[in-house]
């Protein structure tokens, strides 16, 4: 069963999915704005990706949007305009740890996008381990095209992900990318058609949570703590993960529950 939280933030909403909702979507909601991230916003998504963080419950994040044209358009400029110097510090503190709480989710975060995903938008769905996009939607780093550079991690995320040509091609130009050539550069990881990228966001999620809790967290953590190493110091990170799965009560049922051919009860410890 399909059932809101009762206490979603008012530019967020939050659902669970499944049986036992151990996959939860978080979808931006302030459509007035193209989900434009302000300061209020940003504020929102740190402290709901930190309860998601702290809730073993979760197996699985799905970041999508309420608004049918856009997945979330970037920074709030005509909130920036008015900002002090002092002002523009504050706030980049407070983005900084919102794009973070998502980058940083102990559990795999799948993004939703369908329409423009542009500046902030885009590096909200880069954040995510997997990004799903509609075939209508439009990707892109303009920052530079009003004076900054992308701030909520676009020039490391992207280019980790295409390599530094075609991040060089990408920022450096400010032009918007069609799906399809989001997805044949890597920016996207799978292209489906219009309107069906949060159905299959969730189908995506729901694979995930259907695995080891103990196991995907490890997993990831192992990917992303080497993936800024060398292959040795890596492989001795992926060792420690192992050993932290490997004498887990969700390897035990892992393996009692293949060999009695039935389903696993994860315990999730």
């Amino acid at each position: 069963m399909d059932a809101p939280t009762t206490d979603a933030p008012t530019m967020l909403q939050l659902t669970r999915h499944g049986e036992g909702g151990h996959v939860v979507e978080i979808a931006l909601d302030r459509p007035s704005a193209m989900n434009a991230v302000n300061t209020e916003l940003a504020r929102e998504i740190t402290a709901t990706t930190a309860a998601l963080a702290g809730d073993d419950t979760v197996r699985a994040v799905v970041l999508t949007s309420t608004h049918e044209r856009a997945f979330c358009v970037g920074a709030d400029l005509k909130e920036r305009n008015g900002f002090t110097d002092a002002q523009m510090m504050d706030h980049r503190l407070v983005s900084k740890l919102a794009y973070r709480g998502v980058l940083d989710l102990p559990v795999p975060a799948v993004a939703a996008v369908e329409g423009f995903a542009l500046g902030g938008g885009m590096e909200l769905a880069l954040s995510c381990d997997l990004v799903v996009a509609g075939e209508q939607a439009t990707l892109g780093l303009p920052e530079v095209g009003v004076g900054v550079i992308p701030g909520g991690g676009g020039t490391q995320l992207v280019t980790r992900r295409v390599g530094w040509s075609r991040a060089a091609s990408l920022i450096f130009t400010a032009r918007r990318l069609p799906a399809a050539e989001a997805r044949d550069l890597g920016v996207v990881d799978e292209l489906v058609p219009a309107g069906t990228a949060r159905g299959r966001a969730l189908e995506l999620a729901a694979q995930i949570a259907a695995n080891s809790p103990v196991a995907v967290r490890n997993a990831k953590k192992a990917m992303r703590l080497g993936m800024g190493t060398d292959l040795a110091a890596g492989l001795e990170i992926e060792d420690g993960c192992w050993r932290a799965t490997a004498f887990s009560g969700d390897r035990k049922e892992g393996v009692a529950a293949f060999a009695e051919k039935r389903a696993p009860q994860w315990p999730g410890r």
